[in-house]
């Protein structure tokens, strides 16, 4: 697991690569301008996570988006989330995709999935929302806390995403590993499924809220929010630069009360291969049709120019950066917070 030193020092090499000198002229775009590439927007390949998940119904709009505006042709591609997407940028097998700012800073490290292969290269469109970290627990199960998941079938993610990376650290930050619980490597959609028959007792969901399959779960099975609190919760905040206190309000599903937990900034990620003006139309567009992306989930209408550069813990790539530049938008903001904290 990533300790907040690593995450430090991940930003510091980020900054020293990108030839920030503190004028705003020679930042992340510059640094990353002699790596990309010529490829236009002509195929784009967008990864996302579950198709039952909030990432792709985003994805899946923005995709539409760019096909009607930019006349790409564009596909949707439904995934095990961050790490399989980092892969797939990496790869060269997607030009967009969404993470979570804790896979992308492994990834930069060599750590957690990416252990001992650590990525170069990986440029950001924007940041987009925080994801929440829920924990849930069928009714009659027991659980009420964290210790509490103990001996219980707890579902944690797809293998390697990032629902399974924030399980591990979770479950680590109360002193609990995989060797104190009965895991179950489970999308969504079949984690609720095993949750409504009885075969699972709690799930780790990470996304924006609500989650859809949780909602749908809600309308045929009694569950909880299960809070992420106390010295857990200090020691998550404490340990991860990327972690933020965040509180799951009451109406999200059936809860009598705000649940405590924390979050996770969401980032848009490009193929450096794509070219400085391809990316240029790409961010421009997206934010052109803002309203429409908006209307794909709730938690859409989070992404907002005014924060698109805020919490970035990669650089931009100087297409996106040449964009915010025009619209006043400040570009090295969220780079040189995570590295000053």
């Amino acid at each position: 697991m990533t300790s907040a030193g690593a995450v430090l020092a991940a930003s510091a090499l980020l900054l020293s690569a990108c030839g920030d000198d503190g004028n705003g002229e020679d930042g992340a775009a510059e640094g990353a301008e002699e790596e990309v590439g010529d490829t236009d927007a002509e195929f784009l390949t967008m990864a996302t996570g579950g198709s039952s998940g909030v990432y792709y119904q985003i994805g899946a709009t923005m995709s539409d988006v760019l096909a009607e505006e930019l006349g790409s042709d564009t596909s949707v591609q439904a995934t095990g989330a961050s790490a399989e997407n980092i892969n797939l940028i990496t790869d060269d097998n997607a030009e967009l995709a969404m993470t979570m700012g804790d896979a992308t800073v492994q990834a930069l490290e060599g750590s957690g999935p990416f252990e001992d292969d650590p990525r170069e290269g990986l440029m950001a469109i924007m940041t987009m929302y925080p994801n929440t970290v829920q924990l849930i627990a069928r009714d009659g199960s027991g659980i009420e806390s964290v210790e509490d998941l103990a001996g219980a079938n707890v579902a944690v993610g797809d293998v390697g995403s990032g629902v399974e990376l924030n399980a591990q650290m979770v479950l680590g930050a109360y002193d609990m590993s995989y060797d104190d619980v009965n895991e179950d490597y489970l999308s969504y959609a079949e984690a609720t499924d095993q949750m409504a028959n009885g075969h699972i007792d709690a799930l780790f969901a990470t996304s924006g809220l609500p989650n859809p399959s949780l909602t749908e779960l809600a309308t045929n099975t009694d569950f909880s929010t299960v809070p992420i609190d106390g010295d857990g919760r200090e020691n998550l905040l404490s340990e991860y630069e990327f972690f933020q206190e965040a509180t799951i309000p009451a109406d999200t599903y059936d809860d009598d009360s705000d649940v405590e937990t924390v979050s996770v900034t969401n980032h848009l990620i490009v193929n450096s291969e794509l070219s400085e003006d391809a990316v240029y139309d790409i961010t421009a567009t997206l934010f052109d049709n803002i309203d429409r992306i908006h209307g794909s989930h709730a938690e859409a209408e989070n992404i907002t120019l005014d924060t698109a550069t805020d919490g970035l813990v990669i650089p931009l790539h100087p297409g996106a950066e040449r964009y915010y530049e025009e619209q006043g938008v400040e570009t090295d903001e969220g780079s040189d917070e995570d590295a000053d904290e």
